[in-house]
């Protein structure tokens, strides 16, 4: 059975694109800790971060760099933080995450309930498309 972010990539479920390429998606986290909460998915479906090939690895390293940059100039932080979990979705992913302290990128925090709108803002401040 294909993982959530294979049926994002394949376009069977919505979400809110920043950026894509041949080999990665990166979309808006629709339950994210701070306001511009970005995945950063390959479109190969390999659950375990560290069991992609090491150039694809490097390559979506690079790849989230380019997003960071472009949510740290959007948004307003004082840092993006790059957060590998890698348990909740077997499939591997960066969380890009706008960060101003430790305490922003504390998971067990309440996540943000953003409306549509305000999902689309966030989405067309840094989509790179």
């Amino acid at each position: 059975m294909p993982s959530v972010f294979t049926r994002i990539i394949n376009g069977e479920i919505p979400c809110y694109k920043v950026a894509e390429n041949e080999e990665f998606l990166a979309f808006l986290d629709i339950n994210p800790l701070r306001a511009g909460h970005t995945l950063v998915v390959p479109k190969i479906e390999v659950d375990y971060i560290f069991d992609l090939q090491p150039e694809l690895l490097a390559d979506m390293f690079k790849y989230a760099q380019t997003i960071a940059h472009n949510i740290k100039a959007q948004i307003d932080c004082n840092r993006v933080a790059v957060v590998v979990l890698g348990l909740d979705v077997p499939h591997a992913h960066i969380h890009l995450i706008p960060m101003d302290s430790m305490k922003d990128v504390d998971f067990s925090n309440e996540k943000l309930k953003l409306s549509t709108e305000e999902f689309i803002e966030i989405q067309q401040k840094i989509q790179i498309l």
